[in-house]
């Protein structure tokens, strides 16, 4: 009988023993490999879109019932993405009996790269977007620019995730603190 616990050059996930992830697998054997599949990208790419999602909103929601500039409403947008994102992050760690302070690592390393090309792109399609950035609350153009930005800021995120985690990086590091 082969054990299974450790691998060489693998860490020893012997603590997740019947554990099952929402990736559907037991062995993270694919960590590391580049053997990740595109619905594991996806889900850790939805997880990142929940909390950029949460933020940009809010914050262009602000910003504009405000009436502030477009810089300074899209700053806030992009700070409260970053937040929201890693608050997500956090909680699902912390909920896992982790410190605060490895807990914060853990987030920063999961979510950063993720947060960041997604911010970028959504924030890149709604400025190319003409009038996107003048559309007030009750605009059409304010929440399906918003909506498509988010969308099409998923579709470039995905294969940053897919690659990140096949190689041990990203949400993979959050991996071992699901329950």
């Amino acid at each position: 009988m082969q054990d299974h616990t450790q691998h060489a050059g693998h860490p020893d996930h012997s603590a997740h023993a019947g554990h099952l992830d929402p990736t559907g697998h037991t062995d993270h054997s694919s960590h590391g490999s580049g053997g990740v599949s595109w619905a594991m990208a996806a889900r850790a790419t939805l997880h990142c879109l929940t909390g950029c999602a949460i933020g940009e909103i809010l914050g262009m929601a602000i910003g504009t019932a405000l009436g502030w500039g477009n810089v300074p409403t899209m700053i806030l947008a992009i700070v409260l993405a970053f937040f929201f994102g890693y608050t997500l992050t956090l909680r699902s760690v912390l909920k896992a009996g982790v410190d605060f302070r490895t807990a914060f690592r853990v987030a920063l390393a999961a979510d950063t790269l993720s947060i960041a090309v997604m911010e970028l792109i959504d924030n890149g399609v709604i400025v190319l977007w003409p009038g996107a950035m003048d559309a007030m609350l009750s605009d059409v153009l304010f929440w399906g620019a918003l909506a498509i930005s988010l969308a099409v800021a998923f579709v470039v995120t995905t294969p940053v995730n897919k690659w990140m985690i096949g190689r041990g990086k990203g949400h993979a590091v959050v991996h071992r603190y699901h329950h």
